[in-house]
């Protein structure tokens, strides 16, 4: 099996690591000294389950790979429609691309069936500028439930988590999940293949439509304040974030999709995981792009097709933006 991490970056560079300790011709794509450090030392994972390097094949160049059998796609969500220059070499007929974004994916209703079936997320693909690029047919979902930050370049520390849940769009098990799965699974994570991956992605966007623009816009953490009065323990705070997540699965129900899980579950998983900080508040923190498009814009754009009331999330969603403008001015 030959795999290209496009965008190597904690996750990316973590997944392209298990894959190549499980045997597979791995090859991870990414720029700077975290390319420099990789190249010379190979990927070093920190994590609770063992430490190991993993020394697979990097480069800044996606030509010099050629076609491959997967692409784990672990840029974010608002670079995939100007990816086409880096996926293209990567592509034969039935190469699949296997996104680990977070939210509302650019394929949700690809074969989804019912009244909705084929019709494009215009937040997530605004004039069908992803599809035109990554076609839909390609796509394998996946559900990350890992927490993984660089602790320098070449250097991925893992903190908590080792599932991945992969699927199709259209619910089957198809041979190439059960390629990629085994492949995962051999290299330390797991990776189950769900027959409903969609009910999965709603699963993990009740905890990043919530927490990851509540965290940024206060400065927190997954506790939502300084330790120990945090995110999920402060009233008005919790109230709020408890009330997103009812919006969203009332939304995500709407849509026909039941998803298995309940507030009170979800966050006292959030509480288990302390004093992280999310992906958003790390990319604010560091002065990129927010992700917030495939999370918030996309779920409200989700309700309007649903009939679905959702005022707290358009609050959240208003001032979320305005944050996410003018970080990137």
């Amino acid at each position: 099996m030959k795999v290209a991490v496009l965008g190597a970056g904690a996750i990316g560079a973590y997944i392209g690591a298990a894959l190549h300790r499980s045997g597979a011709d791995v090859h991870l794509v990414a720029r700077g000294p975290h390319l420099a450090a990789m190249r010379r030392d190979g990927v070093r994972v920190l994590s609770p389950h063992g430490d190991f390097t993993a020394r697979a094949h990097a480069t800044g160049d996606p030509a010099e790979i050629g076609p491959v059998d997967f692409v784990f796609l672990g840029l974010k969500a608002h670079s995939y429609a100007a990816c086409g220059p880096l996926i293209e070499p990567l592509l034969h007929d039935t190469t699949a691309v296997v996104a680990a974004q977070s939210g509302i994916p650019w394929w949700y209703f690809h074969r989804h069936g019912g009244p909705h079936d084929g019709h494009r997320v215009e937040s997530v693909d605004p004039g069908g500028a992803v599809s035109a690029v990554l076609a839909p047919e390609r796509a394998v979902g996946c559900v990350v439930y890992a927490a993984a930050e660089l602790e320098g370049p070449g250097v991925v520390r893992h903190l908590e988590g080792t599932r991945f849940s992969i699927g199709e769009p259209d619910r089957s098990v198809s041979a190439r999940c059960r390629a990629f799965g085994e492949a995962m699974v051999a290299g330390g994570p797991k990776c189950p293949v769900e027959p409903d991956i969609p009910g999965d992605i709603w699963v993990k966007l009740l905890g990043n439509i919530s927490f990851n623009p509540i965290s940024a816009l206060a400065r927190a953490t997954m506790r939502l304040g300084v330790p120990p009065l945090g995110e999920c323990r402060r009233g008005g705070t919790r109230e709020v974030i408890e009330t997103v997540m009812a919006e969203t699965l009332a939304v995500a129900e709407a849509l026909g999709c039941e998803v298995g899980v309940s507030i009170e579950r979800r966050m006292a998983g959030a509480e288990r995981v302390g004093d992280h900080r999310t992906s958003t508040l790390q990319d604010l923190e560091r002065g990129r792009p927010l992700e917030l498009d495939v999370l918030l814009a996309a779920v409200v754009e989700l309700a309007d097709i649903g009939g679905v009331d959702v005022p707290t999330l358009r609050t959240v969603h208003a001032i979320s933006d305005l944050l996410a403008l003018r970080s990137a001015a």
